[in-house]
């Protein structure tokens, strides 16, 4: 397309499975806009290593994807959700197959069959991959169909700014309804107004939020920020995985070393040599990721190690090579050789369980607003996330939304309210950009030192008080000067910090990815009970 329509039908925000899965159910009922804040493979879709867990074998079930997801989720699964997403599942891997994707295949007998892989947490195998680069095989076959599509426009390098509601356009009463979003186009520093009847968000994690994290850069929470502005509720912000095995070198900048290691038989090791994971769990270094990043933080602090080490040395060369080529190779460049050295890992910010509350077709608290993936609450995650349960989730309700979506629009499409253009108001260049990259640290430390993977009351409200402070300074710097694209990653991360600390105080006990040494019990009373953070009025 040369031009672009004076209304999207559709407006996509992010670029991930979700997005890519959206796009393509409703890029026969209208003209769809996909916009992206770096390129279209920058998301943490494409860094996905594991996999998708489905259930295809005969050994497995519907009942048991369920009981080791609701297992992990530490009896805050919305059980619902599970059954619906578990049971959806294949139908959705399926059509991914049909599109082009290449997963991981094995001869058995005369029979070839999927290579199916065992992770944290699950009891059976089930999780589909395509070496580990599953997530690159997924979006490229899905990017594939999507870009071909002639009703499909990709904006990269354009950063959603805030979304357009009837209080943007004048209506004057409380928002309800999403009308687009105001957009910064990277590339001319221009703010660009992007009316749309149908706004969906998949923007993804929020990982940069820590100072150490498995994500891209381009991570940074900015669905939830926007959608909270807005006036959308958000839920369980306190329940933040952080993987336990992140690659530890000086030069390895957030490189994650698969669970689908620990899955292979993979070892966790002091230093010394010595195993420590039955000493946490039953299920040793099968144990859910909260339990495993707790006992390697554990070691860690106790022992004074600045690292742990994995060891997959008991397989072959020939083994390793062909499963895990990307960890191989990348692990390889830093000298490590995985066949005959033990790797050196830490626990890393890896995945955010809560964000934008939403329903079973993806719909969040305000009118013609939806969001997919990583940025979602759906209730399937709970108080943690069950490995490569993910790519699922954003398949599954990439696909609801947009059949609801699409449905909507053919019974309601009124015409979308006249929009204002950005007013940037007195606001002028910055000469002091180094309040941005001060703060943007500050943030960053404040959270991992403070609100990590072990926490307590004390930490978060020291936490929270310095948090407040920052986002004041923000706030100020924000109306006082000409936006870019740092300073509204900032604006973001600010209030995805405030909103984990606010949430993280709130849970007065222990459960999953939350652990308090205050409150170190679980409370079955809280069983089923979401922290939800009302919208915010601002």
């Amino acid at each position: 397309m040369s031009t672009a329509p004076p209304c999207w039908d559709y407006l996509v925000i992010g670029s991930g499975i979700a997005g890519l899965s959206f796009a393509l159910e409703v890029a026969d009922h209208g003209q769809v806009a996909i916009v992206t804040k770096g390129r279209t493979e920058q998301s943490n879709s494409w860094h996905a290593q594991g996999g998708v867990a489905t259930v295809i074998s005969p050994e497995d079930s519907f009942e048991f994807h369920a009981a080791d997801t609701i297992a992990a989720g530490a009896s805050l699964c919305h059980e619902d959700i599970v059954e619906m997403v578990v049971r959806e599942g294949p139908a959705r891997v399926q059509a991914l197959i049909a599109l082009g994707t290449k997963f991981d295949q094995q001869r058995n007998g005369d029979a070839v069959e999927y290579d199916l892989g065992r992770e944290g947490g699950h009891s059976r195998r089930r999780v589909l991959h395509a070496g580990d680069l599953t997530g690159q095989e997924i979006v490229r076959a899905l990017s594939a169909a999507v870009l071909a599509h002639p009703n499909v426009t990709v904006l990269e390098n354009t950063l959603a700014v805030d979304l357009i509601t009837d209080r943007t356009v004048g209506d004057g009463r409380r928002p309800h309804t999403c009308w687009g979003a105001y957009v910064l186009n990277r590339d001319t520093g221009v703010v660009e107004t992007m009316p749309a009847r149908v706004t969906v968000l998949c923007t993804g994690g929020a990982g940069k939020v820590y100072l150490y994290t498995t994500n891209p850069d381009v991570a940074t929470g900015d669905g939830v920020a926007i959608a909270y502005r807005a006036g959308a509720a958000v839920g369980n912000m306190e329940f933040f995985q952080f993987h336990p095995t992140c690659l530890f070198h000086p030069q390895a900048k957030s490189f994650l070393v698969s669970e689908a290691l620990r899955g292979e038989g993979a070892l966790l090791r002091r230093p010394d040599g010595t195993k420590f994971m039955a000493d946490y769990h039953g299920d040793a270094e099968l144990a859910p990721r909260d339990v495993v990043a707790r006992a390697i933080d554990h070691e860690m602090k106790l022992h004074g190690y600045e690292h742990v080490y994995l060891d997959i040395t008991h397989q072959s060369e020939a083994f390793l090579a062909e499963r895990f080529p990307n960890i191989g190779a990348r692990c390889q460049s830093f000298g490590i050789d995985i066949a005959r050295q033990w790797i050196p890992v830490v626990p890393a910010a890896h995945y955010m369980c809560g964000g934008v509350v939403t329903d079973r077709d993806g719909r969040t608290s305000l009118q013609r607003l939806y969001a997919c993936g990583e940025v979602a609450m759906t209730g399937l995650h709970g108080a943690n996330r069950l490995a490569s349960n993910s790519l699922l989730e954003g398949l599954v309700f990439g696909h609801r939304a947009g059949c609801h979506a699409r449905a909507m629009l053919a019974d309601s499409a009124p015409p979308v309210p006249e929009v204002p253009d950005w007013n940037p108001g007195t606001a002028v260049d910055s000469d002091e950009s180094v309040v941005v990259t001060q703060n943007w640290d500050e943030v960053r430390r404040t959270m991992w030192n403070f609100v990590g993977i072990v926490r307590s009351t004390r930490r978060l409200e020291r936490a929270q008080k310095r948090i407040a402070m920052l986002n004041e300074e923000i706030r100020q710097y924000y109306w006082d000067f000409l936006v870019t694209d740092d300073l509204l990653e900032l604006r973001n991360i600010a209030v995805v910090a405030d909103l984990i600390v606010r949430s993280a105080l709130a849970r007065r006990e222990s459960r999953g990815l939350h652990y308090t040494l205050d409150y170190p019990d679980r409370v079955p009373a809280q069983d089923g009970r979401d922290t939800l953070i009302a919208p915010s009025e601002s």
